[in-house]
């Protein structure tokens, strides 16, 4: 199947393919686990990405090898939102919004798939460029994060397009494996992992230039 025959809606994941935000993601998760002492590196958090939080939380206690309580749970979670908060600077990859609104030109859906939270979702993106997707599916509006396809597939029904049409930009394994999963073409953008890492997407691309111009639409 190629990209031509199955761009009736495109989706996006939004850390690392909208906005550059994976280093502050690493920033928060490592500052707030240190005071557990839990150690993490940033490909665990980038090859992560898309999972639940809780997930994450658990995953990097094991592996030092430290017991986890609910009650640390919530308070990992409360505290890492804030030092996000505190760290972030938000940067737009350049040609974003432009290759949205050519999309959407040409009668082609446009939806953000996140598995961040809602809120973080509204707060990290500008409303202009928010408003522009015609469906948003974040961590906390489905059952199953990422790799369960359970968030692209309700994209793909909220807008009533069937899964084969659907073309889906991902930066991390967890985002690729969702996409296929839910038997879509997946286009991945090496902005924080290596193409080896990406290995099981339909295209790769180092930069989003190079997306951009697969699509024949935008240069730069």
């Amino acid at each position: 199947m190629s990209s031509k025959q199955c761009r009736k809606a495109v989706f996006f994941d939004m850390d690392g393919v909208v906005v550059d935000s994976m280093p502050y993601h690493f920033i928060s998760w490592f500052e707030v686990l240190r005071q557990h002492d839990v150690r993490i590196v940033p490909l665990l958090i980038f090859e992560m990405e898309g999972a639940k939080w809780g997930e994450v939380i658990e995953f990097a206690f094991k592996q030092s090898g430290i017991s986890l309580q609910s009650k640390i749970m919530n308070k990992v979670v409360h505290e890492r939102e804030k030092i996000f908060k505190k760290y972030f600077k938000r940067f737009i990859f350049t040609g974003i919004p432009e290759f949205i609104k050519s999309l959407k030109n040409q009668g082609i859906l446009v939806g953000l798939v996140t598995g961040s939270a809602s809120r973080e979702a509204q707060c990290i993106l500008p409303e202009e460029l928010y408003n522009l997707f015609d469906t948003v599916v974040a961590g906390d509006m489905v059952k199953k994060a990422k790799p369960n396809p359970e968030s692209y597939l309700t994209a793909a029904k909220n807008l009533n397009v069937l899964p084969k049409n659907c073309m889906v930009v991902e930066n991390a394994p967890y985002g690729v494996k969702a996409a296929k999963a839910a038997k879509m073409f997946c286009c991945a953008v090496a902005t924080s992992l290596s193409r080896e890492n990406l290995a099981e997407a339909d295209e790769i691309f180092s930069n989003h230039r190079e997306l951009f111009n697969y699509f024949g639409q935008l240069e730069y």
